[in-house]
């Protein structure tokens, strides 16, 4: 079969589990990262045969996308603002929304004047897309990243190294807070925590559910609001005098996050993302009033 035939068949297959645009999209991406042809160049030589070994190759991925795993954990790799990472099942696939809480922070930053070197902390950093895109957006802050899973570290070291972004990782469970003590203080805290109850996992669709970190997206349903409660008070001992957090939260509980962080005597603006959802929280600490 021809470069032009295989592809065809190949977008047949997908278009059974996805719609027409998403298929197109997936086959592009894959025989790209296995042929290293571009769209037009692949069209260009697609009645040349492919080599067996990318024609195997594009066979068991295919196999892999039938079952429902995400191009992301198939191919190893998934774009964040404007870079290549590395991702495997023990981490989250990284959101366009993430992008912006990061496009944010660097905005804010950048608009600002620093006179000291200043301090980040990410809070549940699974691939590091968020510490690396802000230490290569930021070249002059000193950011530690944590996670309470050794294996996403082992994912975002890589990436780091890749990427070559300095950053601190450590290994921590943010949840006990008698593991805050090995934490410095920060001038930003951000954080993309698990924030979906675990009842509305029956909604998502099968992609997510099956193959990305459920320790990552979820959280109980007495408590979902958890990991926001010990960022407020995690950042009353190690948020600097006028330091921020930014935090990415669920579409539906955006104002009840911004009470947690109001009733910690801090100053909310909520942001939409580009899909006018409330995606994003970002929290200043008040001045003391004289």
């Amino acid at each position: 079969m021809t470069t032009g035939e295989i592809y065809n068949d190949f977008r047949n297959k997908l278009t059974t589990i996805y719609d027409n645009r998403e298929a197109e999209n997936i086959s592009d991406w894959v025989f790209e990262n296995v042929t290293g042809l571009k769209k037009w160049e692949r069209r260009e030589n697609q009645n040349n045969k492919l080599a067996e070994t990318d024609s195997e190759k594009i066979k068991t991925h295919l196999q892999e996308l039938l079952k429902h795993k995400p191009v992301q954990y198939v191919l190893h790799e998934a774009w964040f603002y404007r870079r290549k990472f590395y991702v495997n099942e023990n981490v989250l696939i990284p959101r366009p929304e993430t992008e912006e809480l990061v496009e944010w922070i660097i905005s804010d930053f950048k608009k600002e004047k620093h006179s000291k070197r200043i301090n980040i902390i990410d809070i549940g950093t699974g691939s590091g897309c968020i510490p690396v895109s802000l230490k290569k957006g930021l070249p002059e802050t000193s950011i530690t990243a944590i996670d309470v899973s050794d294996k996403a570290l082992s994912v975002s070291k890589k990436n780091a190294k890749e990427l070559d972004a300095t950053i601190d990782f450590l290994e921590a469970d943010f949840l006990n807070e008698n593991e805050w003590k090995m934490l410095s203080q920060y001038n930003i805290i951000v954080s993309n925590p698990p924030y979906i109850p675990l009842n509305e996992k029956q909604v998502l669709a099968k992609n997510v559910t099956d193959f990305e970190p459920g320790i990552a997206l979820f959280v109980e349903n007495n408590d979902p609001f958890i990991f926001y409660k010990k960022i407020a008070g995690f950042a009353k001992s190690h948020l600097k005098e006028s330091g921020k957090i930014y935090v990415e939260v669920h579409e539906e509980y955006a104002k009840e996050v911004g009470r947690i962080f109001e009733s910690a005597g801090f100053l909310v603006e909520i942001k939409n993302d580009i899909y006018g959802k409330q995606r994003m929280i970002k929290s200043t600490k008040a001045m003391p009033i004289l």
